[in-house]
């Protein structure tokens, strides 16, 4: 798993912005728009998941007035991640790791055994610097539990 004080590695991936229009995010490319705060969650669509994912939308503003942009993560495809931020009325984007390279990546795929499901994403928020150092790393297996979100925003803050 990354922690704090390591280089996030480095991924490209496809970008959902919602009304099924996909890009690329390539995290080298993003650095620049630093603090990034990557949101890992399981999957869209289930209830903690949009809660979280609706939680840093009210928060929004006040991400951006630290400077930090925020992106969702999960192994969902882009199309799925799309029709889930519309439903959210999100205004960030979502990133799609539906192949699972950067779960793998940053150390945080698990399993669902008791749902017969395999290699998703555990609960977790980065907090990654304009340097690409992870400043702040949060990372838990129980689904159900949510970050700390005056926690990431003070760490958000403190990576400007």
């Amino acid at each position: 798993m990354i922690t704090a004080g390591e280089t996030a590695p480095e991924f490209t991936a496809p970008l959902a912005y919602g009304d099924d229009e996909v890009g690329t995010f390539a995290l080298s490319e993003r650095l620049s728009d630093g603090p990034l705060v990557l949101a890992f969650f399981p999957g869209a669509f289930t209830p903690t998941c949009s809660h979280e994912m609706d939680a840093f939308q009210t928060r929004l503003s006040e991400f951006e007035d630290a400077g930090a942009t925020i992106y969702g993560v999960s192994v969902d495809s882009p199309f799925a991640l799309s029709a889930f931020r519309d439903q959210l009325g999100l205004d960030y984007a979502l990133v799609s790791d539906a192949n699972r390279e950067i779960i793998d990546a940053f150390g945080v795929s698990m399993d669902w055994e008791e749902y017969g499901l395999r290699e998703f994403s555990k609960r977790a928020v980065f907090v990654v610097g304009s340097d690409g150092e992870v400043t702040y790393s949060w990372v838990r297996d129980d689904t159900t539990t949510e970050p700390d979100y005056d926690e990431v925003l003070d760490a958000a803050d403190a990576a400007t």
